[in-house]
């Protein structure tokens, strides 16, 4: 049988499409599950004594802290609130039955907290790390909107930048002596799309999927696993959804699917519906920019129009009750 010229590119065209098709979906199910379910993931036994978890009291760090520990490691523990961490600790101790070390610091101030950080982790042996602490906007807003923006953008770039950097100096020299270790970089799915009206923090996390991107390369032969998390949204003070759905898992839910799928793949969206969306908005992005960027910023748009309302009526309610109380204190004058 013999085909035209157009039949031959068709057919070309149609198994190509089809590789890439199935090259995706057992990309997915391979990381997912069957990697997993084959030994093919990285086993934390003898990776190392500690684990060490910024950002660890709440939300995704809490889980990640809990989920190690599960495993047996011991946990530094690393937030600002010191009444939390030792709640925290004294929890993970009592349920997993390992040691825990807290480190009260806030990674919105310079670099200074690093020098504490690194006499109180001095001498621990640590096998994993999980850079997780990170702020965003309490809402969507244009730059030159964002409220306090010049003292605003350096509290973020102290948290969502600087923190990562230097953790992963802290203990990179001796994971390079063991010649193992793990270190997981939270990004965002924001990082790899477009995202307006959050610039600053999407470009914040844009850079630590770049700075993961090549740390991995960089550390790889040296026996290091690195690996940058693209979480979409999960039930948590930041991004403020209190019940999970479909979309937004529980943090434990969410760690434990991307526990799954460490040492297969470099960038994980960690939640099986979470990789689904991401895999589609990239795709979907390669196609038609324009229906991403549109989407988006009516979304976000969307949600910033509802936060201003809501500060518009505080504001009334406030001025309300400011104007009863005054009107009190004036009666009582006369």
């Amino acid at each position: 049988m013999k085909y035209t010229l157009l039949e031959l590119i068709g057919l070309a065209s149609i198994g190509t499409v089809s590789w890439f098709v199935l090259r995706g979906v057992w990309k997915f199910l391979y990381s997912t599950f069957i990697g997993h379910a084959l030994g093919h993931s990285l086993s934390l036994k003898n990776i190392g004594q500690w684990a060490v978890v910024t950002g660890a009291t709440d939300g995704i760090g809490r889980a990640y802290a809990e989920e190690l520990a599960s495993h047996g490691l011991n946990i530094v523990l690393i937030s600002r609130s010191p009444y939390k961490l030792q709640n925290v600790a004294a929890e993970i101790e009592s349920q997993y039955k390992v040691k825990t070390k807290i480190i009260d610091v806030d990674f919105t101030n310079g670099i200074e907290i690093y020098d504490r950080i690194k006499k109180e982790i001095e001498g621990l042996e640590i096998g994993v790390l999980i850079n997780n602490v990170g702020m965003s906007y309490a809402y969507p807003e244009y730059l030159a909107e964002v409220p306090n923006a010049a003292e605003f953008s350096l509290s973020l770039i102290n948290c969502n930048v600087v923190s990562v950097t230097q953790m992963c100096i802290l203990v990179l020299g001796q994971m390079v002596e063991r010649k193992k270790g793990l270190i997981l970089n939270v990004s965002s799915a924001s990082a790899v799309l477009p995202t307006p009206l959050m610039t600053m923090y999407s470009s914040t996390k844009a850079y630590v999927y770049k700075f993961s991107e090549d740390l991995a390369l960089e550390y790889a032969p040296l026996g290091i696993k690195i690996q940058c998390v693209l979480p979409g949204f999960v039930v948590s003070k930041m991004s403020r959804y209190k019940k999970p759905a479909f979309r937004i898992p529980l943090p434990r839910d969410f760690v434990r699917g991307h526990m799954r799928s460490l040492g297969l793949e470099f960038a994980s969206a960690g939640f099986w519906v979470h990789k689904i969306l991401l895999g589609y908005y990239t795709k979907l992005n390669m196609i038609s920019p324009s229906t991403v960027v549109n989407v988006t910023f009516a979304n976000l748009n969307g949600t910033r129009q509802r936060a201003l309302k809501r500060i518009q009526l505080q504001q009334e309610q406030q001025k309300q009750e400011n104007g009863v109380e005054n009107g009190v204190e004036n009666a009582k004058d006369k």
